[in-house]
């Protein structure tokens, strides 16, 4: 998981960091991204604002940690020895995840990152980056076994996975579930595999 990197004095307390990491989460549950102002993450975790503004720069960071905890907890890295397997299981977990109430909160956080620097940097630092070394973890493990073609960019090749659960998240045009999952990771495998 990508941490906000520690600012000087005390250590962070692991069970205040949970609390605040839980309690934002209910309060996107059950009100979105304007629900989940710094004042109710800290009325509701028991944490002092001073104390989540010296571990996150802002809401946005305490939201963004809080998706990967529990993105991490629905799609982790599987490695079942077969890299199909590995990519549909993950899928599988990211669509699992994106119909989740909790999940459908991150299309809110994309929309903002479109005009908040501030948000679009953190995404990329705690999310994008996190999730994309794991999934270049399986195509790593993919091209070493010969299951995956060794000639193609795998950034390329990770968003012909993922790019459509963001897609039908965002657009709402097609379902989020195991049979979508499947069929995506077909028909990428079908230009990726060897």
């Amino acid at each position: 998981m990508a941490a906000q990197i520690p600012k000087a004095g005390r250590p962070r307390s692991e069970p205040a960091r949970r609390a605040v990491l839980s309690a934002c989460g209910e309060l996107l549950q059950q009100g979105g991204l304007r629900a989940a102002t710094t004042d109710r993450i800290a009325a509701r975790s028991g944490v002092s604002k001073a104390t989540i503004y010296k571990w996150w720069p802002n809401k946005y960071a305490v939201a963004l940690e809080a998706f990967l905890s529990q993105m991490d907890a629905e799609s982790p890295d599987p490695d079942t020895g077969s890299a199909a397997e590995d990519f549909r299981l993950t899928v599988r977990g990211m669509m699992r995840f994106y119909a989740s109430p909790i999940g459908r909160i991150f299309a809110q956080l994309l929309a903002e990152s479109q005009n908040g620097p501030k948000v679009a940097s953190e995404l990329a630092r705690q999310l994008v980056t996190s999730r994309r070394g794991l999934v270049r973890a399986i195509w790593d493990r993919g091209v070493q076994r010969g299951e995956l073609r060794a000639d193609v960019d795998p950034d390329v090749a990770l968003d012909l996975f993922f790019g459509p659960l963001v897609y039908r998240l965002m657009a709402g045009h097609a379902p989020l579930d195991e049979k979508a999952a499947d069929e995506v990771v077909r028909v990428a495998l079908c230009g990726l595999a060897r």
